[in-house]
C-alpha cells in the first residue's frame, strides 16, 4: 500500500510539472525571444541572446510611439479603474442594502445585458460618441480617452460581483452607524469600502487588466496615431512586412509587467475577494 501511495504521489507530481511547464513555456520563450534578433526567434532559438539593449532602442525609438501608448494605456487604466469601482460599488451596495419591488426586475435586466456580446454595442458606441463629437463636445466624443473610459466604467459583472460580495457584509455595522447618525454617504465611504477592501482588490486587478488589454473598441475609437494604445501599437507592430519579431517581444514583456505586477502584489487579496470575505 505504501509502495502505490508513493507511486500515485510521485505521478501526480510528475503530471502537475508537465502542465505547469506547459504553462510556463510561453512566457519564457516570450523573454528569451526579447533577447534575441527576428532572424534567432523565427528559427526557434530558446537560448537566451544579447540583444535587448537594442530591441529595447528600436521599440522606444520607432515612429510607432510605444512610449506614448504606454502612457495612454495607464492612464486610461488607472482612470477606469477608480471610476468603475466607485459607481460598480455603489450600485452593488445599493441594490444589496435597499430593497424595493422593482430591485430584483432591474437587477436581472441588468444580468441580461452580459449575454450581449460586445461587437452588437459597438455600431450604436461609435454612432453615440460620434454624435457627441460633432455636437461640439470633442473633448468627450471618437479619438478621446473618454470614448474609451466610458463602456468600461461600469459593467454587469461588476455590479453583480459587488452585490454578491455585500451580502457577507456584517448589518450590525449598518445599525450601528445609522444610530451613531451617518447619512448612507457616509456610512458608505466610512464603513463599508474599508471593510470590504478585498472586494475592491479583486475589482481593481479585473477592471485594471481588462482596460489594459482592451484592443477591438480602442482600434475604432482611437484614430490618432498619438492616441494609440499598447496592444494597438503591438498589433501595428506585428503586421508590417518585415515584422521585428525581438522587438516586438521586448514590447509585449514591458506590456505584461504592470498586470503581472498588480497581480503577484495583490494575489491574496485577489483570492480573498473572489470568494466573498470581509476583512
Amino acid at each position: 500500500m505504501k509502495k502505490q501511495n508513493v507511486c500515485l504521489t510521485a505521478l501526480k507530481y510528475v503530471f502537475l510539472s508537465i502542465l505547469a511547464f506547459i504553462s510556463i513555456f510561453p512566457f519564457v520563450w516570450m523573454i528569451i525571444s526579447a533577447t534575441n534578433t527576428a532572424a534567432d526567434v523565427g528559427q526557434g532559438k530558446l537560448t537566451p541572446g544579447g540583444e535587448l539593449l537594442t530591441n529595447l532602442k528600436n521599440l522606444f525609438t520607432s515612429e510607432l510611439g510605444f512610449g506614448q501608448a504606454l502612457l495612454n494605456s495607464a492612464v486610461i487604466a488607472v482612470i477606469t479603474t477608480v471610476l468603475a469601482l466607485l459607481i460598480s460599488s455603489i450600485a452593488g451596495y445599493g441594490f444589496e442594502i435597499f430593497r424595493s419591488k422593482a430591485r430584483d426586475r432591474v437587477f436581472s435586466i441588468l444580468l441580461l445585458s452580459m449575454m450581449v456580446p460586445f461587437c452588437a454595442l459597438m455600431i450604436p458606441l461609435y454612432r453615440m460618441f460620434s454624435s457627441i463629437g460633432q455636437s461640439g463636445f470633442t473633448a468627450f466624443g471618437l479619438n478621446s480617452m473618454f470614448s474609451v473610459i466610458v463602456p468600461l466604467v461600469s459593467t454587469a459583472f461588476l455590479i453583480f460581483f459587488f452585490r454578491q460580495n455585500t451580502k457577507s457584509f456584517p448589518r450590525d455595522i449598518l445599525e450601528a452607524a445609522r444610530i451613531d447618525g451617518l447619512n448612507e454617504l457616509q456610512i458608505f465611504f466610512r464603513m463599508y469600502v474599508p471593510v470590504m477592501k478585498t472586494t475592491y482588490a479583486a475589482g481593481a486587478i479585473i477592471t485594471f487588466m481588462n482596460s489594459w488589454n482592451n484592443y477591438l473598441w480602442p482600434l475604432v475609437a482611437l484614430q490618432s496615431p498619438e492616441k494609440r494604445t499598447v496592444p494597438l501599437v503591438l498589433s501595428a507592430m506585428g503586421s508590417s512586412y518585415t515584422p521585428d519579431y525581438g522587438m516586438i517581444m521586448a514590447g509585449i514583456v514591458i506590456a505584461t509587467l504592470p498586470t503581472g505586477i498588480i497581480f503577484f502584489v495583490m494575489q491574496k487579496q485577489f483570492v480573498a475577494g473572489m470568494i466573498g470575505s470581509v476583512k
